[in-house]
């Protein structure tokens, strides 16, 4: 079954670190470029149809074999849902490394 991608490119304020986010520009913003966390929004990407709500955690990193594509991959404080979201060209640098460091997942 395919899923649907709605393009929401908000920016937004962070819930954990306060930073303020601005839109990408070029697809939707999911994530928060500083402290890479997220909420629990979509059940498919821009749709906001989940009732969750909860914090979306970082809890590692992953990159499709063959593909420059990186993704973060994460982890539903309030449901347990695991969740991949491609890594923006924005994103710090340091918070992308300090995470890719904890965890890489492989054939996620």
């Amino acid at each position: 079954m395919l899923r649907k991608f709605t393009v929401i490119d908000e920016g937004f304020t962070c819930t954990v670190c306060g930073a303020a986010v601005p839109p990408l520009g070029y697809t939707a913003r999911n994530h928060c470029r500083k402290c890479l966390c997220s909420l629990h929004l979509d059940n498919n990407p821009g749709d906001r149809q989940s009732g969750c709500g909860g914090l979306l955690r970082p809890v590692g990193f992953w990159q499709a074999r063959g593909t420059p594509q990186f993704k973060i991959v994460h982890k539903c404080d309030k449901c347990g849902e695991v969740k991949r979201n491609i890594a923006a060209s924005d994103d710090d640098y340091n918070a992308i490394v300090e995470l890719s460091a904890r965890c890489v997942y492989e054939n996620f």
